[in-house]
Protein backbone atom coordinates (compact mmCIF):
# COMPACT_ATOMS: atom_id res chain seq x y z
CA UNK A 1 0.00 0.00 0.00
CA UNK A 2 1.36 3.38 -1.19
CA UNK A 3 2.30 6.20 1.47
CA UNK A 4 -0.30 8.87 1.42
CA UNK A 5 0.70 11.05 4.49
CA UNK A 6 0.00 14.38 3.83
CA UNK A 7 2.36 17.08 5.20
CA UNK A 8 1.10 19.03 7.74
CA UNK A 9 0.09 18.42 11.51
CA UNK A 10 0.43 15.17 12.83
CA UNK A 11 -2.99 13.42 14.58
CA UNK A 12 -3.29 12.56 17.94
CA UNK A 13 -0.84 9.70 19.91
CA UNK A 14 -4.07 6.76 19.37
CA UNK A 15 -4.88 7.48 16.12
CA UNK A 16 -1.49 7.62 14.66
CA UNK A 17 -0.44 4.14 16.65
CA UNK A 18 -3.94 2.77 15.09
CA UNK A 19 -2.98 3.43 11.72
CA UNK A 20 0.73 3.23 11.59
CA UNK A 21 1.57 0.49 14.11
CA UNK A 22 1.38 -2.37 10.70
CA UNK A 23 3.31 -0.70 8.70
CA UNK A 24 5.76 -0.02 11.38
CA UNK A 25 5.86 -3.29 12.37
CA UNK A 26 6.47 -4.97 8.29
CA UNK A 27 9.39 -2.11 8.27
CA UNK A 28 10.95 -3.25 11.82
CA UNK A 29 11.13 -6.69 10.46
CA UNK A 30 12.40 -5.94 6.78
CA UNK A 31 15.13 -3.45 7.83
CA UNK A 32 16.28 -6.96 9.68
CA UNK A 33 15.58 -6.85 13.47
CA UNK A 34 15.35 -10.55 14.19
CA UNK A 35 11.74 -11.88 14.19
CA UNK A 36 11.77 -12.56 18.37
CA UNK A 37 12.62 -8.77 18.74
CA UNK A 38 10.48 -6.76 15.73
CA UNK A 39 7.49 -6.30 18.64
CA UNK A 40 10.29 -5.00 20.87
CA UNK A 41 11.90 -2.64 18.63
CA UNK A 42 8.42 -1.85 17.28
CA UNK A 43 7.07 -0.38 20.37
CA UNK A 44 10.60 1.66 20.95
CA UNK A 45 10.04 3.30 17.20
CA UNK A 46 6.48 4.51 18.93
CA UNK A 47 8.19 5.79 22.47
CA UNK A 48 10.33 7.68 20.66
CA UNK A 49 7.30 9.10 18.38
CA UNK A 50 5.14 9.93 21.30
CA UNK A 51 8.50 11.56 22.74
CA UNK A 52 8.97 13.53 19.53
CA UNK A 53 4.99 14.20 18.32
CA UNK A 54 4.93 17.81 19.83
CA UNK A 55 8.11 18.30 18.13
CA UNK A 56 6.75 17.05 14.67
CA UNK A 57 6.38 20.22 12.63
CA UNK A 58 4.88 18.83 9.04
CA UNK A 59 8.14 19.29 6.96
CA UNK A 60 7.91 15.94 5.48
CA UNK A 61 5.24 13.50 5.61
CA UNK A 62 4.80 11.38 8.51
CA UNK A 63 5.39 8.24 7.07
CA UNK A 64 8.64 10.07 6.16
CA UNK A 65 9.59 10.87 9.59
CA UNK A 66 8.66 7.18 10.88
CA UNK A 67 10.79 6.30 8.16
CA UNK A 68 13.06 7.95 9.40
CA UNK A 69 12.75 6.49 12.99
CA UNK A 70 12.45 3.35 12.10
CA UNK A 71 16.10 3.27 10.25
CA UNK A 72 17.55 4.63 13.36
CA UNK A 73 15.95 1.94 15.73
CA UNK A 74 16.40 -0.77 12.99
CA UNK A 75 20.17 -0.19 12.68
CA UNK A 76 20.44 0.07 16.61
CA UNK A 77 18.56 -3.28 16.94
CA UNK A 78 21.11 -4.66 14.48
CA UNK A 79 23.85 -3.19 16.31
CA UNK A 80 22.82 -4.92 19.41
CA UNK A 81 21.57 -8.32 18.31
CA UNK A 82 25.01 -9.51 18.38
CA UNK A 83 25.11 -8.92 22.18
CA UNK A 84 21.95 -10.33 22.86
CA UNK A 85 21.41 -14.46 21.98
CA UNK A 86 17.96 -15.17 23.01
CA UNK A 87 16.34 -18.33 21.90
CA UNK A 88 13.13 -20.61 22.56
CA UNK A 89 12.39 -24.13 22.59
CA UNK A 90 8.64 -23.69 22.13
CA UNK A 91 7.42 -22.60 18.17
CA UNK A 92 4.16 -21.82 17.90
CA UNK A 93 1.89 -24.20 17.27
CA UNK A 94 0.78 -24.85 13.60
CA UNK A 95 -2.53 -24.43 12.52
CA UNK A 96 -4.73 -26.55 10.34
CA UNK A 97 -5.64 -25.57 6.84
CA UNK A 98 -7.27 -26.69 3.96
CA UNK A 99 -4.29 -28.52 1.59
CA UNK A 100 -4.73 -26.09 -1.01
CA UNK A 101 -4.05 -23.05 1.49
CA UNK A 102 -1.64 -24.92 3.97
CA UNK A 103 0.72 -25.42 0.77
CA UNK A 104 0.14 -21.71 -0.25
CA UNK A 105 0.72 -20.55 3.13
CA UNK A 106 4.25 -22.50 3.46
CA UNK A 107 5.21 -20.90 -0.29
CA UNK A 108 4.86 -17.80 1.12
CA UNK A 109 6.88 -18.43 4.25
CA UNK A 110 9.19 -19.63 2.16
CA UNK A 111 9.29 -16.80 -0.06
CA UNK A 112 9.62 -14.48 3.01
CA UNK A 113 12.12 -16.22 4.40
CA UNK A 114 14.59 -15.90 1.08
CA UNK A 115 13.05 -12.63 0.87
CA UNK A 116 14.90 -12.01 4.10
CA UNK A 117 17.94 -13.84 3.07
CA UNK A 118 18.27 -11.36 0.18
CA UNK A 119 17.74 -8.20 2.58
CA UNK A 120 20.09 -9.79 5.21
CA UNK A 121 22.85 -9.69 2.35
CA UNK A 122 22.82 -6.02 1.79
CA UNK A 123 24.42 -3.29 3.50
CA UNK A 124 22.34 -0.83 5.33
CA UNK A 125 22.07 2.08 3.17
CA UNK A 126 20.81 -0.06 -0.23
CA UNK A 127 18.32 -2.34 2.27
CA UNK A 128 16.93 0.90 3.57
CA UNK A 129 16.64 2.41 -0.03
CA UNK A 130 15.40 -0.70 -1.05
CA UNK A 131 12.29 -1.96 1.43
CA UNK A 132 11.04 1.73 1.52
CA UNK A 133 10.70 2.06 -2.54
CA UNK A 134 10.20 -1.78 -3.29
CA UNK A 135 8.36 -3.04 -0.41
CA UNK A 136 6.54 0.12 1.20
CA UNK A 137 5.57 1.66 -1.95
CA UNK A 138 7.10 5.05 -0.50
CA UNK A 139 7.55 7.57 -3.21
CA UNK A 140 11.42 7.91 -3.84
CA UNK A 141 11.54 11.72 -2.79
CA UNK A 142 10.01 10.76 0.36
CA UNK A 143 12.75 7.93 0.40
CA UNK A 144 15.43 9.97 -0.32
CA UNK A 145 14.49 12.51 2.53
CA UNK A 146 13.63 9.49 5.18
CA UNK A 147 17.65 8.24 4.52
CA UNK A 148 18.93 11.74 4.28
CA UNK A 149 20.40 11.48 1.24
CA UNK A 150 19.90 13.60 -2.30
CA UNK A 151 17.74 11.96 -4.95
CA UNK A 152 20.21 10.65 -7.41
CA UNK A 153 21.94 9.19 -4.56
CA UNK A 154 18.68 7.04 -3.22
CA UNK A 155 17.84 5.83 -6.90
CA UNK A 156 21.67 4.87 -6.95
CA UNK A 157 21.22 2.92 -3.81
CA UNK A 158 18.29 1.13 -5.75
CA UNK A 159 19.66 0.78 -8.49
CA UNK A 160 22.27 -1.28 -6.80
CA UNK A 161 20.20 -3.04 -4.21
CA UNK A 162 17.92 -4.25 -7.63
CA UNK A 163 20.91 -5.86 -9.09
CA UNK A 164 21.89 -7.67 -5.64
CA UNK A 165 18.93 -8.56 -5.45
CA UNK A 166 18.48 -10.10 -9.47
CA UNK A 167 21.83 -12.10 -8.77
CA UNK A 168 20.42 -13.22 -5.41
CA UNK A 169 17.14 -14.93 -7.40
CA UNK A 170 18.75 -16.47 -9.99
CA UNK A 171 21.62 -17.99 -7.81
CA UNK A 172 18.43 -19.63 -5.70
CA UNK A 173 16.92 -20.32 -9.29
CA UNK A 174 20.64 -22.58 -10.31
CA UNK A 175 20.87 -23.77 -6.75
CA UNK A 176 17.19 -25.13 -7.61
CA UNK A 177 17.45 -26.32 -10.42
Amino acid sequence: MPATATRGAAPDFQTLYRTKAPMVWRTMRRLGVRELEVEDAAQEVFVVVHRRLPEFEGRSSLDTWLYGICLRVASDWRRKAYVKRETTDEKAPERSHSGETAARQIALRQARARLEVALNELDEDKRAVFVLFELEQTSMHEVAEAVGVPLQTAYARLYAARKHIEAFVARERQVSA
